[in-house]
């Protein structure tokens, strides 16, 4: 039996990520994550830089509630998806879509948010540095979040790779910023309820840091 399309056999990561897009249509269900809606519903509206945006609904969320947000993603097709659902919810106008691979994209001026949701990946990421340089765009007074599975949903395929998941502490120690000059507001696993493909519910950690600098 041969499995035609079988993603897992893409190394590239824009063909990878391409690929599950194109194939799927809407993967995701276009709600804001939970963890950026607790760590960003209060804070003052400006510029947000939306890292791995996917098909946009952080970026739809940020628009709405006031941001002018440049949302990132290596696949085309999230992009177009997101710019349809971002005219569809009338923030069209709010964001800026770029496609653009995370490896080698630099951050063009500076953010009062930089958000990094979920950015795991089963084909080749330089996390750390992705990191480093989004820390690096973050404005005076402006806040990094970085959110990650503190580990994989039941369901995931990727629960048997060599995909490293790190905790709150890993990435704050990755990123390496200096004391004086940074504030750690979160720094914590929380429970989520997030639903299965099947409909079940589970209780899954995510690992939160915001950190905001001086």
């Amino acid at each position: 039996m041969t499995h035609h399309h079988e993603p897992e056999a893409i190394t590239d990561p824009a063909a990878y990520w391409e690929n599950r897009y194109s194939e799927r249509g809407q993967t995701w269900s276009g709600r804001p994550n939970a963890a950026l809606v607790r760590e960003v519903s209060d804070v003052q509206p400006g510029r947000a830089l939306d890292l791995g945006c996917g098909e946009g609904g952080d970026a739809i969320w940020l628009a709405g509630r006031g941001w002018s947000v440049s949302a990132v993603d290596i696949s085309p097709s999230a992009l177009a998806l997101g710019a349809r659902n971002a005219k569809a919810a009338g923030v069209a106008a709010r964001i800026t879509w770029i496609a653009a691979d995370l490896a080698s994209w630099q951050p063009d001026g500076t953010f009062d948010l930089v958000s990094a949701q979920f950015l795991h990946s089963p084909v080749e990421l330089p996390r750390g540095d992705i990191l480093r340089r989004a820390a690096s765009a973050v404005a005076p007074g402006g806040r990094l979040l970085v959110v990650g599975h503190a580990d994989f949903p039941p369901w995931s395929s990727h629960q048997h790779d060599d995909m490293v998941l790190p905790g709150p502490d890993e990435v704050l120690a990755d990123l390496a910023l200096p004391p004086d000059r940074w504030t750690v507001l979160t720094q914590a696993t929380v429970q989520r309820e997030a639903s299965a493909p099947d409909g079940r519910t589970f209780t899954l950690g995510d690992s939160v840091l915001t950190v905001r600098r001086h």
